[in-house]
Formats: C-alpha cells, sequence, structure tokens
C-alpha cells in the first residue's frame, strides 16, 4: 500500500452477515478499492460482491442528495423539486398535521422496509417515531418476511425476539428448510461465509440436508437435496415430528425439565403420519422416517428454516415446527444445536418466567387482522386506505422501504398510494413508492453513518460486538435528526422544535431503565452521573452506550473494569469476539410457566387448518422467489456492476412443463395469478421440481416518475404484482409470497 493511501475498516450493513470490510482510500480520500477485512474477528476476510460496492451506493448519481417537495408546476400539474431541509420539514408539519388535525391519529399510518434493521440508529429512533405518531397502522416488511418466526418463538420462549439460531459451527448435522445462503447469506441467523461454515459442517464428518422446490446453489452443495412441494414444509416438519413420536425418538435431553407441553404435541401431530402427508408433499414416507431417524440419531443437531417456510400461508406453523424438532431430539439450547445468542447491547435475565407472548391487543379496521408485534399485516394496507370510514388511512410515512415492489398484490398498492392526502419518505431514492410522496427526506449514505448491528447481533451464531465509525461528514441531517424531527412534528410541536428533545427522553428512558429495577447491577445510580460518563457524542452512537455499558457484557459504568464499553470498540475497529453461545434455559424463558411451552393453545387450534389442507385440489402451478447473490433489496439494481451481465429476472421452467404448455427458452410468457399479470422471458431449467416456477423478488423498475437510470436499463418484472393479498397466515399476517398458484402461457409471437 502506497504512502498516500488510507485504510478504513466497518462492518458491511447491506445483509445480515455482517463482514467486515477494508476500504482503501486514495490521498483525494476517495475509496478506490473495497475487500474482505482478513482480521475481521467474526467474518475473517470473506466478502460478497454486494460489500465491495459500498462506495458506489455512495456516489450513485441517482442518489438525492437535497430534499423533493411536491409543487404546483406551469402546466397544471404538480412535480417533486429540490428544497431546503427547512422548507421539507415545514411542508411535512403541514401535510402531517393537516391529516392529524382533521382525521385523527390512526388516519396516519408508517411504513418500515428492512434497512431499517441494517444498523442501530432507525432502530433505536423509530421508535419514538411511532410513539409520537400514536397510530395502530403500523406496517414493515417482516409481515413479508420474517413475522412467523417472532410469533412461534413469542408463543414457545416468551419473546418474539427470542428466536433460536443453529449452532453453524459445532453442529453434525444441518436440516435446512426453504433457505439459499449461498445466495442470501443468511437470514435470522447472522453467520458471515455462511457456505464456509456448511463446507466446514461436511469438512468434519457431519451432513448438510437442503428441502427446496428447487435445486439451489446451496442444495447442489448439500450432501443431500430432498425436493418439496412449495408451500407444504409444515406438513413434513410435523410429520417428523410424528415419526419420533411414533418411534420412540423423542429425548429433550437436558432441556427437558424446562419443556411442559411435550404430550399436547404428540396428541396433536398423531394425524400427520408419514403416508397421510407424502402425496402432497411429494416426499415420499420411507424418506420422511428416514429424515427424522436421521435427525434423532446425529450427535449434535439443528433444523434451520427461512423464508421458503415463513412466506406461506402456514408460516407460524412451520416456523413452530422447526423448534419443535429441535426440542425433541434433545437439540435446544445445547452446542450444535439451536441456541440463542447474548447480544451485548441486552442485559442478561436472572431467571425464568414472565408476562408471556400475545397477540391481537387491536385490529385492523379493514379485514379484523389482529395486531402482532404491533404491526397489522402490510398486505392489509391498501384496504386501510382505499375503504371509506371512520380512521381511514388518509396519510402514509415510509422509512427505508419499497412496498410499491416488495409487498402483495403491488399494481393494487402502486393505484392506492395516488390516494393518499399526504405522504412522506424517508428515503435515497425517487424510485416506485417515492415517486408518489408529497415529501422525500433523503438519509445520508452508509458511509456518512455509524452502524452496529442491533438486529442481527441477536440472531448471531458467535457472540460478536462491532461499530464502525462514518467516513465521511453527511451534507444533511443525521438519521437521528430526521426521525426526531418528524417524532416533534408528529408531537404536534412543529418543524422548528429542538430535536434535543428526542435525544434527551431516549438516553433517560435507557438509562432508567438501566438503574430502576431492584435487581439491576447499577440500581439506585443517579442517571445524570451515567449520563457524565458518556463518550459518544452522536445520539445513536450515545444510545447504544448506555446500552452496551448496561448489557451483559458490559462495564455496567465502571463495576467491571473489563467489561465492554464504546470506547473498547472504537479501539478495537476489527471487532471484539464475545465468545461462542452458550446455554441459557431456563432463565432467559419469559413465558408465564417459565418453560418452554411446547404446545401454545394458538398453534395447536391451527393444526387442524393444515390438516385439512391435505385434501386440497393441487394447482398445476406454484410461483416460488429466488434470491440472487448480487441483489438484496431493490436499489441495489442501480449499481451497474451488481446487474451487470445475464438477465437475472426470468421465469424459471421446468423442462416438462415448458414442453407442456408450449414454452421454450428465451421466449416469453405470460404469468397469472387470481390477482394479476406479468410477461417475463422463459428460462427452460431443471433446477426448478416439476409443477414449480420461479421469479425473483425486487424488480419491475423503469416506471415513469423513477430516478434509476440503471435500474430502468434492467427493469425485470414485478413478481408481486402475483402475490395475493388474500392469502396470509393468520397467526402472524405474514404474506404468501411463495407457493401462489398461476398459470402460464406463451406470449408475444410464440403465443397461437
Amino acid at each position: 500500500m502506497s504512502d498516500d493511501t488510507t485504510t478504513h475498516i466497518r462492518t458491511c450493513p447491506l445483509c445480515e452477515a455482517t463482514c467486515g470490510l477494508e476500504l482503501s482510500l486514495g490521498p483525494d480520500r476517495e475509496v478506490k478499492v473495497i475487500r474482505g477485512d482478513r482480521d475481521d474477528v467474526f467474518s475473517h476476510g470473506f466478502v460478497c460482491p454486494k460489500g465491495t460496492t459500498l462506495h458506489r451506493l455512495h456516489t450513485d448519481p441517482d442518489r438525492l442528495r437535497a430534499p423533493l417537495v411536491r409543487r404546483p408546476s406551469g402546466d397544471g400539474r404538480d412535480e417533486l423539486v429540490e428544497a431546503t431541509w427547512a422548507e421539507a420539514f415545514e411542508a411535512v408539519s403541514a401535510g402531517l398535521g393537516r391529516v392529524i388535525d382533521t382525521y385523527g391519529r390512526n388516519a396516519v399510518a408508517i411504513y418500515l422496509g428492512n434497512p431499517s434493521a441494517h444498523g442501530h440508529a432507525i432502530t433505536i429512533f423509530g421508535r419514538p417515531l411511532i410513539k409520537a405518531l400514536g397510530s395502530r397502522n403500523v406496517f414493515s416488511a417482516s409481515t413479508v418476511d420474517q413475522m412467523p418466526k417472532h410469533v412461534s418463538s413469542g408463543y414457545m420462549f416468551g419473546s418474539g425476539l427470542a428466536i433460536p439460531v443453529p449452532d453453524l459451527d459445532r453442529t453434525d448435522h444441518l436440516l435446512m428448510l426453504g433457505a439459499n445462503p449461498y445466495e442470501s447469506n443468511g437470514s435470522l441467523c447472522t453467520a458471515p461465509d455462511f457456505p464456509g461454515r456448511l463446507e466446514a459442517i461436511r469438512a468434519r464428518g457431519g451432513k448438510v440436508v437442503v428441502v427446496d422446490p428447487r435445486r439451489t446453489k446451496t442444495a447442489e452443495m448439500a450432501d443431500e437435496h430432498v425436493p418439496i412441494r412449495p408451500g407444504t414444509d409444515a406438513l413434513l416438519l410435523v410429520a417428523m415430528a410424528n415419526v419420533l413420536f411414533a418411534e420412540g425418538l423423542v429425548d429433550p435431553g437436558d432441556a427437558g425439565p424446562h419443556v411442559s407441553g411435550v404430550d399436547d404435541v404428540r396428541a396433536a401431530v398423531a394425524p400427520f403420519t408419514p403416508e397421510a402427508v407424502a402425496a402432497v408433499t411429494g416426499i415420499g414416507a420411507d424418506e420422511v422416517r428416514r429424515l427424522a431417524r436421521e435427525l434423532a440419531a446425529a450427535p449434535r443437531a439443528a433444523v434451520y428454516g427461512r423464508i421458503g417456510t415463513t412466506t406461506v400461508e402456514f408460516g407460524t406453523v412451520a416456523s413452530w415446527a422447526v423448534d419443535v424438532l429441535n426440542t425433541l431430539t434433545g437439540n435446544l439450547d445445547r452446542p450444535g444445536g439451536a441456541m440463542w445468542p447474548s447480544p451485548a447491547h441486552l442485559k442478561a435475565r436472572s431467571a425464568p418466567g414472565g408476562r408471556g407472548y400475545s397477540t391481537g391487543r387491536w385490529r385492523s379496521r379493514v379485514g379484523d387482522h389482529p395486531e402482532v408485534q404491533g404491526e397489522l399485516p402490510v398486505a392489509a394496507l391498501a384496504d386501510q386506505v382505499n375503504t371509506p370510514g371512520e380512521e381511514q388511512v388518509r396519510a402514509l410515512l415510509t422509512v427505508a422501504g419499497n412496498p410499491v415492489l416488495s409487498t402483495p398484490h403491488s399494481a393494487r398498492l402502486d393505484e392506492t398510494l395516488d390516494r393518499l392526502e399526504f405522504m412522506v419518505c424517508v428515503d435515497g431514492y425517487l424510485n416506485e413508492t417515492t415517486r408518489h410522496a408529497d415529501v422525500i427526506l433523503p438519509p445520508p449514505t452508509q458511509l456518512e453513518r455509524s452502524h452496529y448491528d442491533l438486529a442481527f447481533y441477536g440472531l448471531s451464531v458467535r457472540n460478536i460486538a462491532n461499530w464502525s465509525p462514518p467516513l465521511y461528514d453527511a451534507p444533511g441531517p443525521s438519521e437521528p435528526e430526521i426521525l426526531a424531527r418528524l417524532a416533534l412534528i408528529a408531537s404536534g410541536l412543529g418543524a422548528d422544535a429542538d430535536p434535543q428533545v428526542i435525544y434527551d427522553l431516549t438516553i433517560d428512558t435507557l438509562l432508567g431503565d438501566a438503574t430502576g429495577k431492584p435487581d439491576s447491577p447499577l440500581a439506585g445510580r443517579e442517571t445524570s452521573e451515567l449520563r457524565d460518563l458518556l463518550v459518544a457524542d452522536d445520539p445513536a452512537d450515545a444510545a447504544l452506550e448506555v446500552m452496551l455499558r448496561s448489557g451483559q457484557h458490559g462495564d455496567r459504568f465502571g463495576l467491571v473494569p473489563d467489561g465492554l464499553t464504546l470506547t473498547k470498540l472504537m479501539e478495537h475497529p476489527h471487532g471484539v469476539d464475545l465468545g461462542p453461545l452458550v446455554p441459557q434455559l431456563p432463565n432467559l424463558l419469559s413465558t408465564a410457566s417459565g418453560t418452554v411451552e411446547l404446545a401454545p393453545p394458538t398453534i395447536i387450534a391451527d393444526l387442524p387448518r393444515l390438516e385439512a389442507s391435505i385434501a386440497r385440489e393441487q394447482p398445476e402451478l406454484l410461483l416460488v422467489g429466488r434470491r440472487h447473490l448480487r441483489s438484496n433489496n431493490s436499489w441495489m439494481h442501480n449499481i451497474e456492476v451488481l446487474v451487470k451481465g445475464k438477465e437475472r429476472c426470468t421465469l424459471q421452467v421446468h423442462p416438462d412443463d415448458a414442453a407442456r404448455h408450449g414454452l421454450s427458452d428465451g421466449t416469453e410468457a405470460e404469468v397469472c395469478s387470481r390477482v394479476g399479470a406479468v410477461v417475463a422471458s422463459v428460462e427452460v431449467t431443471d433446477s426448478v421440481a416439476p409443477g414449480v416456477v420461479s421469479l425473483p423478488h425486487g424488480w419491475g423498475h423503469g416506471v415513469d416518475g423513477t430516478r434509476m437510470e440503471v435500474a430502468a436499463r434492467h427493469p425485470g418484472v414485478n413478481s408481486n404484482v402475483l402475490t395475493d393479498p388474500e392469502v396470509i397466515d393468520p397467526l402472524s399476517g405474514n404474506a404468501a409470497l411463495n407457493a401462489i398458484p398461476v398459470t402460464v402461457t406463451p406470449a408475444g409471437p410464440t403465443a397461437p
């Protein structure tokens, strides 16, 4: 490295893997090269193609550098034009205030996209914003992705955030369903170099089994690929539980004394014999039994289910059944099994038991959907806007999300947004969603803010802490300031109110929580004293510092001299390794009984619906999604190096189905569901099972009013035009983005 080159170390914020990056800067402080950080305590130099483009996202000419506000144009129409930040916040205050004053707080909805979890600022300051809005109409990407896992974990373990993850580095047998970490880098399981960790299982003599309707890259590299009919993972999993009971293979192991409801599960899964589910799953009865026996016989094993198991109508049952199998085979809370991380920002529980978990504190105005984790199903958002009546949604605030591409029946939502009286978006792009906005507030780029993975360290396969400073000063307000000002506006204090009010309230709340509980090591200490000990200047970092220092690995503000502090993370840019996952039962449990409640009544009551699905007439073709290593969110499609090459937004069709429907490679086909239709280029491949077709998510660019030049040259089609908003998992409200019944016919010049 030349003398005029400097290095910046940071954690990649573009997916859940939390890989370390090394950025080489020239004398002009522009990033010249990004490579994996070989000294990172977690990723050890691993990096995927997305991470190496972080500087390209920062310099993208289409990225918004100033707010946009909708103003009348000379031809009688209106358009989004650049404005000052003061003008933008005044416009938000006027528009949002008008809706709240006229119709009430429930007339405002908020949607948070998944980048909200890729860092700590929005995670921390999104909460006071939601509280200030005071609306029941809270939506997020969680109900198009992962909500079933939150619900099943909540009912079983007492908290929707108590999600066990596979202890990849010590397991001998991994059964993985609906996941493709060779492309996605993992989800609800934070593991840099997930592929390398899978290969290490095989290298030490273990076995990796992948259940998936597609022969993904992950399936190709596994010891065994088990094709399954989309949407039937829950049936396979409960049938495997049936086998464990029938063959006397149930042994909860060390977790046994802390588990209740085993006999109730035995009775509940009795109808789901391997023979009963074989035809509908496409997996033979003998194979179901073998899968169950091998899982039970493995010295250390884990079952892991992701997108394919949660984005279906039985997502919560499937998520529950994953951890039922982990528990019945003795693999819950033991090394090599399914374990809970000990994230540095959370306090350790000192005893089991609590209030337990519930949903339905309120219900949606239209559709009567229950609240889950403080949210309503985003599949129901359009109905809340379109249906007249009291508390009809008339204003929408989106934060880091593009629901027009990512949520069900996208074409309808696209039309619906034009009916809003006011819309404000916190987003760096003029995209398919924000083009409808009255105000767009662009946040700093990933290189203009500090970074800590609050959400993902709670899902990590090893206990890690890593903080990254910003590389550049942000020219506009920080994320905390944008969100704080929005919260003050929503509270009625106006655009000129001092955001320090929100910063102080957040810090005081965190310090009060740390000092106000009798069993806390910090009980009785003055919050003013602790506040004076903080070193962070940035509001998000100051809040994080409180959480770290009062957390389970923290220094307790001087009481534990070697404990973790933000200063220590600043001094260790490659991260701090806090050790492997450790058993946490029973103290982790916050269920009412203080046990793992293996048979939650709400989930058990849904099993007859699952049983009834066996007798349904099966559609000829089912649509599933797919991921690509160079894509995660739709804005990544505006970076040339991430979209160049062979077209990726294709309809994959098995050769037998192609022949049956008159399709050939490279031609176009019309794909129709109950709610919509798209025309896509056909890719004939035996990597999808017969009866299965596949489209990737996040595409559908190039519409009028957007400003994403590269994405417009690679538009693709929006698969969520086909997603049915009426088909959701009723326990979690999660959309069924997979296993969509479709018809496929030739389009264009090949059509009859």
